[in-house]
């Protein structure tokens, strides 16, 4: 059972009271809102806001793959040894991940065709890189976990034009290389790879080609696989398209004609040629907690749409849907959330999985292991939860406050609750492994929640209220929306899109407010009893750019069927909460006292 209190009234009214102009200038304008944080704060004597209760007998779910710790592997753009995978991190943040937290869950790792190519007169070099290329591959599949090897790059000389971005023109000898590649890691070493067509194909940035070339291009490489697996009777996950947003393809599509992307296109095209499909990937990046929960012109998310277009087209419902790309984004390659301020992105990634695993994901992959800089490209990246000094020789480099929140996800239990939290923005992840009970508490407030919700359901609009809010956005109109400068009822517009704006009103009002203040939340463990080992971890502010994951507190508790404490939940923080089962102690037992022999007398 889980609940969440009232919030208690209080001079700082939303913006739709008759104080608005005052009370909401000072505390939505202001991050820092110090003196509405003065009159708005929970007393000490007041209930805690929010509450947590869990009876720790009640039936649980194995841990959904969702929330397992997975990661695309990309990093860097650029090293000096050309025998290691250009935009593979760096080993040693390989090998910081491996040690900590390992590779059970699932890895993508770009497969770079071109670059294999370069290399073709050097059979040495080319060997040592297929090798480092198979030794991460290797790792991963022994550790019981999934690669989604990303194929892509087009050799010199199979392109229209001379870039690994070109769709190859010779599409039968591109086929037998990539045959070549899949058939030594899946069908003789027997790998356990998830093979995937291209990156971001919809971008001219990364594949510079129409939907046909695209699509012809997954044919050939299908057929390689239908091949290899008639011969070997192996059988080869393929799929794709791993498009910049589950809607686009190379025509700049928008959200409103989903029926125009490039994954119905595919879904259509391997239905019609008899093609596998084993699994749908896309990239998603946003601020926004749960862009999976977009409503499209369907009335549907685009989860459950995309299983409509499965089972229309006679494939499985349930094939898996992968998020293989994203990360907290508000369309800048450097941003201080993910870095100086990483403890903001940090706690943007369990509410995004949360709502990922609610939406009905299969799987995701966060990008990335570790930052671009200094590659040939010229691209600059923070997304990694690694940062890296580009100017050293040596390796110098180390974990963001973003990596520390794997660790923490990897601490979870076995066993999952489905008890949550009903707010906006404060949510829980509670599991168990055998008697050792885990709740992770995060509090993320979206920076964009308002243009956020807008976006979200837009796609329900008609024509014209579409228009409408797409001309409050672009002008200046929606800030003095959102600061109660302009009255909502004076607009001339429908009731329906009245009600969008007043719900983006409120919930900037409470952005605004809870980015400012603490909340207090109080935990409740019932059915919970003996002795116990208590740790709590936290990720906040005071980290910056990273801290060590080491408890903030530790204590042996003696907890007699219910346990109770009561948190306070700082803005952008993570806390995960572990009591783990102490051996009962053996009672002392009281020395028997040795009785002295008294000497028997002797007579002469």
């Amino acid at each position: 059972m889980t609940k969440s209190k009232g919030q208690n009234k209080s001079q700082c009214q939303n913006p739709k009271s008759k104080t608005k102009v005052l009370s909401f200038g000072i505390c939505a304008l202001t991050l820092s809102c110090a003196l509405c944080f003065g009159i708005c704060h929970l007393t000490s004597a007041q209930e805690p806001e929010l509450e947590f209760t869990l009876d720790v007998t009640s039936e649980t779910t194995p841990l959904p793959k969702i929330f397992k710790p997975s990661m695309d592997l990309s990093g860097r753009g650029f090293h000096r040894d050309t025998t290691w995978p250009q935009g593979l991190a760096a080993a040693e943040a390989l090998d910081a991940w491996g040690k900590d937290i390992g590779f059970s869950g699932m890895y993508r790792l770009q497969y770079n065709l071109w670059e294999i190519h370069q290399l073709a007169k050097d059979k040495d070099s080319q060997n040592k890189l297929l090798s480092n290329y198979e030794g991460i591959i290797k790792r991963i599949s022994d550790a019981g976990g999934i690669v989604i090897l990303d194929i892509f790059g087009t050799p010199a000389g199979l392109g229209r034009v001379l870039d690994k971005k070109s769709p190859p023109v010779n599409l039968r000898a591109f086929k037998e290389i990539v045959k070549g590649h899949i058939k030594n890691l899946s069908c003789e070493k027997r790998y356990n790879i998830w093979y995937e067509v291209w990156s971001a194909p919809d971008l001219d940035d990364f594949f510079l080609g129409r939907k046909s070339e695209y699509l012809h291009v997954y044919r050939a490489i299908a057929e390689a696989v239908k091949e290899l697996e008639k011969e070997t009777k192996v059988h080869i996950p393929l799929g794709g398209p791993s498009v910049s947003a589950w809607f686009q393809n190379a025509e700049a599509n928008t959200v409103l004609t989903p029926e125009h992307s490039l994954i119905y296109e595919l879904i259509k095209f391997c239905y019609h040629y008899h093609l596998p499909l084993d699994f749908i990937s896309w990239h998603s990046f946003s601020t926004a907690p749960g862009p999976e929960k977009e409503t499209t012109i369907y009335k549907k998310t685009a989860v459950a749409l995309i299983r409509d277009w499965l089972g229309y087209f006679k494939f499985d419902r349930a094939t898996p849907l992968i998020v293989d790309e994203w990360n907290y984004d508000r369309n800048a390659n450097v941003l201080s959330e993910r870095q100086s301020q990483s403890y903001i992105s940090a706690s943007y990634i369990p509410t995004r999985l949360k709502n990922m695993h609610k939406e009905g994901l299969d799987y995701q992959l966060y990008f990335s292991l570790e930052d671009f800089q200094n590659n040939k490209e010229g691209v600059v990246r923070n997304t990694g939860v690694f940062w890296f000094d580009p100017e050293h020789t040596s390796y110098k480099g180390g974990p963001k406050s973003s990596y520390q929140l794997f660790k923490m996800l990897n601490l979870l239990g076995g066993n999952f609750f489905s008890a949550d939290l009903k707010d906006e923005f404060t949510g829980v992840l509670a599991a168990k492994e055998a008697d050792t009970i885990t709740v992770l508490i995060y509090n993320y407030i979206d920076t964009q929640i308002a243009t956020n919700f807008l976006s979200r359901n837009i796609a329900g609009l008609n024509p014209a209220e579409r228009r409408t809010v797409l001309g409050i956005v672009q002008s200046n109109k929606l800030s003095r929306i959102l600061s109660g400068q302009l009255d909502i009822v004076t607009l001339r517009t429908t009731a329906r899109v009245k009600q969008l704006l007043e719900k983006a009103q409120d919930l900037n009002y409470q952005a605004a407010k809870f980015a400012a203040q603490p909340r207090s939340l109080k935990l409740k463990l019932q059915k919970l009893q003996g002795r116990f080992a208590y740790q709590r971890y936290v990720i906040d502010a005071s980290c910056g750019r990273g801290c060590d994951l080491k408890p903030a507190q530790e204590q042996d508790l003696n907890i007699p069927g219910t346990y109770e404490e009561v948190l306070q939940v700082t803005p952008y923080s993570v806390q995960l909460v572990v009591l783990k089962p102490l051996p009962e102690e053996k009672p002392q037992l009281e020395p028997v006292p040795v009785k002295e022999e008294v000497p028997a007398e002797t007579s002469n």
